[in-house]
Formats: structure tokens, C-alpha cells, sequence
């Protein structure tokens, strides 16, 4: 395997994660100190809202598909009649649906909203992009033939910033932080692949008996999907993404110093494990992808005082995905969820095997540290402030 290879890989992210944990417990991190003693009770928290949210431990998978049945309005069902009866055309148009929402899931910021006219509702976040990408591909904005339920490269190549900002309800009055990131990261997706949804048939032939491992989903997303990510890392020729430097990650070859977190590409896998089921394909090996390194995990152990800043004024700054404190804490996000989650499940009396890490997140880390940050903080935002080009977080 050549160097880049081996960073666009989940057990990159989850070995170099821990190298950079293993520094933190021994006080040589720059930006952070680590208080593993306040695990316990980040677990209890987690464990409780997991059995508010799910009393009968029936959690779903830590996936985009949540935020499209938000308010409790299963909206993908709802197209069902419209969707193509064929399993895999099905799976095809599920992936065309779930790529484009997620690559447009970055930080929205504080201020802006999409309210939904079919229920007066109005959400924010995640879950009014999840709702905003949904109707656009409802009403064909995704489709070259500006109808059908599909998205088509062509199209997304030609997408505007002013159709997307008129697709999300976004301007002057209503500001959603990265637009013009997010339609460059759409355009981008287009010229690399004629149909996202073909991302399927790969996985598909690369089926043995039916099983598709969930590492081999995120390679296969991070090799496609490589190209489009903007003004990145690059080792051999190979746009390494969602990959950053540290000085305190030696290896004895090219990778040295680099750590990767690859965050909408995995949240991207998961959410592509449902469509794959519904094809009838077998999806295993769910626990090889690793935790979200994103603001809600990340503060959860931050605001549960699992994690401290050294210097408490950070807080109080915005800061570039690129500086040593945020690098240092995605990483220590990524390797705390690994020691969270089987804590999490003894105190709700559950396997590895039953529950797997996509179920913690889902029940959850992210749910708590969204609560966490809504009583600490009157915007309800992370209590680390990163700027966002809609391409991150």
C-alpha cells in the first residue's frame, strides 16, 4: 500500500487519533490537558439521554436518514411512490440523495434557518440542511432533466450559488455560513463522477456473498469522492482530504506528521449502510469507521471536562481548522469516543456487538453535547469556535 493509501483508510484515523490521545495523557500536548477520571460521568450523561431518547434501546445507526425524519415526518417515505420499484435503481437514487446532503452538511452557523412549507416547521443545524438538500431533490434540482429523483453530474456541475442559496432559503436576512464553498464542493462532485449514485454499482460488484465490509465503503468514498476537496494536503498526486499536520506525529515514512479525520466521508459511510441494506446487501464491521470529529462529540468532552485548554482564552477566539489546538482536539475526540463507548454500554447492560459505536454516537454523544451546549451557551454553539468554508465541519 503506498503512503497516501494508507492515510485514506478509517484505521489511519483511529491509529493516529490514539498517538496523539497517548501525548495528551502524558501532558505533552500543546493546546489541551486530558481529565480521563471525568469519563465516568460523560458516560452516565450519554447512557441517560440514550435510554430518554430510545427507552427500548432500539437506536438506529448514527446516519444522515435521521435528520430527513425530523419533527417525526419520515419525508424519504413520503417520496416511496416516486422512487424507482427496482432495488438497486432504488439504492441508486438513495445514494444520489444521502451524497449530496451530506457534502452539503458543514456548519450552517448560529443565525440561519429553513422553514419547510409542507409543515410550517423551521429548523437550523444539521437537520434544516438534511430538510433544504431533501426538497431540492424532491423538486428535481439535482436532475439533469430538473424533474426526476437522481442527481446527475452534469447538473451538479452547473449548479449556482444563487439556486443553492435559493434552494436553502439563504441570504442577507438569513446568512448560511460557506455557501459558496459548498456549491464549489457540489461543482466539483459533478465533474468527478456522472452520477454519485454509480457509487453503488462499485460497492456492489465488490460485494463477496453478498457482504460489503464498512471500511471498504469509506475507501471506496475517499478514493471516488478524493478529488473534489479543495486546496488540501496532497502526497504522491493524491488530494488527501480531510487530513491535517502535527508536529508530534513521527513515522518513519512520507506520512509522518500527518493525521487524518476524514469527518463528512465517514459520516458519508454510515449514512450509505442503509441504502446498501435496502438493496439487500449485508454491511459488516461497522466499529472498523471510527467517531465524528466534530463540534458536538468534540464538545461534549470538552464542556463534561474531559478535555481542558490549556490557556482558557482559546475559547474566546475563532480559530482555522489547520492550528494544533483544533487538530489536536478532533484527534482527541476520535480516540475518547473509542474509551466512551464501552462504558456507555455497561451502564446500558449492551454488547459490542449489538451496539456499535454508530448506535453511541446516535443515542447519544452527539445528542449530549448538543444539549451540553444548549444550556451552556445562549446560541447554543460549540464551546470551540472554528471557521467553517462549508467543506469541514
Amino acid at each position: 500500500m503506498s503512503a497516501a493509501a494508507a492515510l485514506l483508510t478509517p484505521e489511519a484515523v483511529r491509529d493516529r487519533a490514539q498517538a496523539l490521545l497517548a501525548l495528551g495523557l502524558d501532558q505533552r500536548l500543546s493546546g489541551w490537558s486530558v481529565h480521563p477520571e471525568r469519563l465516568g460521568a460523560t458516560a452516565d450523561l450519554v447512557a441517560a439521554i440514550t435510554r430518554e431518547r430510545y427507552p427500548d434501546l432500539a437506536v438506529p445507526y448514527h446516519a444522515r436518514w435521521r435528520h430527513f425524519g425530523v419533527g417525526g415526518h419520515d419525508r424519504w417515505a413520503a417520496l416511496g411512490p416516486r422512487l424507482p420499484t427496482d432495488p438497486a435503481e432504488r439504492a441508486r437514487a438513495g445514494f444520489d440523495a444521502v451524497i449530496v446532503s451530506v457534502l452539503l452538511d458543514a456548519g450552517a452557523g448560529m443565525a440561519w434557518r429553513y422553514r419547510e412549507a409542507a409543515t410550517g416547521e423551521s429548523h437550523g443545524r444539521s437537520e434544516g440542511l438534511a430538510i433544504a438538500s431533501l426538497a431540492m431533490f424532491a423538486a428535481g434540482a439535482f436532475a439533469a432533466d430538473g424533474h426526476s429523483l437522481r442527481a446527475d453530474g452534469a447538473r451538479l456541475a452547473g449548479l449556482t450559488e444563487a439556486e443553492l442559496a435559493a434552494g436553502m432559503q439563504a441570504g442577507p436576512d438569513n446568512p448560511l455560513v460557506g455557501l459558496a464553498g459548498r456549491v464549489a464542493l457540489l461543482n466539483r462532485l459533478g465533474a468527478a463522477l456522472p452520477r454519485p449514485g454509480a457509487l453503488f454499482d462499485d460497492l456492489a460488484a465488490a460485494a463477496v456473498d453478498g457482504t460489503v465490509p464498512a471500511r471498504a465503503i469509506l475507501i471506496a468514498v475517499l478514493r471516488r469522492l478524493g478529488p473534489i476537496w479543495p486546496g488540501r494536503l496532497t502526497l504522491e498526486g493524491v488530494n488527501l482530504g480531510d487530513c491535517w499536520r502535527h508536529p508530534g506525529l513521527r513515522r518513519a515514512d512520507a506520512t509522518t506528521g500527518l493525521i487524518p479525520f476524514h469527518k463528512l466521508s465517514q459520516w458519508l459511510a454510515y449514512s450509505l449502510v442503509e441504502p446498501l441494506e435496502g438493496a439487500g446487501l449485508r454491511v459488516t464491521g461497522l466499529d472498523a469507521l471510527t467517531g465524528l470529529p466534530e463540534y458536538r462529540n468534540g464538545g461534549l468532552f470538552l464542556d463534561m471536562g474531559v478535555i481542558a485548554p490549556r490557556d482558557p482564552a482559546v475559547l474566546a477566539r475563532t480559530h482555522a481548522p489547520g492550528e494544533a489546538l483544533v487538530v489536536e482536539w478532533r484527534a482527541l475526540t476520535v480516540a475518547l469516543l473509542d474509551r466512551l463507548a464501552p462504558l456507555v454500554r455497561a451502564r446500558l447492560g449492551v454488547s459490542a456487538e449489538s451496539f456499535p459505536l454508530a448506535k453511541v454516537l446516535e443515542g447519544g454523544t452527539w445528542w449530549a453535547g448538543r444539549r451540553l451546549a444548549a444550556e451552556r451557551r445562549a446560541d447554543g454553539g460549540p464551546p470551540l469556535r472554528i471557521e467553517s468554508d462549508g467543506t469541514v465541519f
